[in-house]
């Protein structure tokens, strides 16, 4: 049986202090809620607004004055880099005739491209030409760079882990030393590191219903595209929604086409055709198309890091 006095305790706790031991037990239950307790709110960020941002940054920030020329997407409840409590999203821009140099980083990193034509990422020596609505995948540590062959402006959405490298001090990035470029060249066939908006369009469209979520699957195994970041495209029919769903990853979506309205928790969300939302972990979504027109969504999450540590749970039982 213990016995225990206010005074008591309070001495435990001080001495304990000073030897940097503290007890668990007041803080348990912020430590290990009953639910789970994502800081990340439900924000949108308008294209309309922020492609001005891009223009602006390109006129002002050449890339011998920047790594990568990103706006990096801060969710308003957090600092850079949080997008979401696990994912980063960021716009980047590279103009006609521009080259952002090669380097490599522990991080994973996916493009989806909102606007423009004949650039390119090249990854490990593959040279991939990019278009509107392409999916490009950066695998961990594989020298990549970037460069625009078109005489416009080059936009897309950036996608990354950072913030769990901020938890995980192991994170690193190399330059290549001597040369801007990393040699590369265009494939005869289509790389496994690229998934055109062609192929997601027609496996949305053949799913029979008003709505359909399907997965990118990687080329070459099969799984999800990383081990921290899934990916998938979304169909809404006109006047259907989703089905509402509470899940413990959080997503961040990206308007390709339409426009339409997000019900997150307590949060409502309109969006538009180039606009990019996050949704925090475990706030229960719906997706409204009140529409004419379908709507199509890009969508990345944290689902395969969850799947990894037996961590993912949802209201669809999954």
């Amino acid at each position: 049986m213990t016995t225990s006095t206010p005074d008591a305790l309070t001495e435990l706790v001080r001495v304990a202090k000073a030897d940097h031991a503290e007890p668990l037990w007041p803080l348990f239950a912020a430590v290990s809620p009953s639910v789970p307790q994502p800081k990340a709110v439900p924000y949108v960020w308008p294209y309309d607004v922020l492609r001005g941002y891009c223009e602006r940054a390109a006129e002002l920030v050449g890339t011998e004055l920047a790594e990568r020329r990103v706006l990096m997407l801060v969710n308003p409840a957090l600092k850079a880099p949080f997008t979401t409590d696990t994912l980063f999203a960021g716009l980047q821009t590279i103009l006609p005739g521009e080259t952002a140099r090669a380097h490599r980083h522990t991080p994973f990193a996916l493009r989806f491209i909102i606007e423009g034509e004949r650039s390119f990422t090249a990854v490990e020596g593959e040279k991939v030409m990019m278009s509107r609505g392409d999916l490009v995948l950066t695998p961990a540590w594989e020298w990549h760079d970037h460069g625009n062959e078109s005489d416009r402006m080059m936009v897309w959405l950036d996608g990354l882990d950072h913030p769990i490298w901020q938890v995980v001090p192991a994170v690193f990035t190399e330059y290549l030393p001597d040369q801007t470029r990393y040699p590369s060249h265009e494939l005869p066939s289509l790389s496994s590191r690229q998934y055109p908006w062609a192929e997601m369009r027609a496996e949305l469209d053949a799913v029979t219903g008003k709505t359909a979520e399907v997965r990118y699957r990687h080329r070459v195994h099969g799984g999800d595209i990383s081990r921290t970041i899934g990916a998938s495209g979304v169909r809404i029919d006109p006047g259907a929604a989703t089905d509402p769903i509470r899940e413990t990853s959080s997503a961040i979506y990206h308007v390709y086409e339409g426009q339409g309205q997000a019900e997150v928790g307590d949060a409502h969300l309109n969006w538009k055709r180039g606009d990019t939302f996050a949704v925090p972990a475990y706030r229960t979504t719906t997706l409204r198309n009140p529409g004419k027109e379908p709507v199509y969504l890009f969508r990345f999450d944290d689902k395969p890091l969850l799947d990894a540590l037996g961590a993912y749970r949802s209201d669809r039982g999954a």
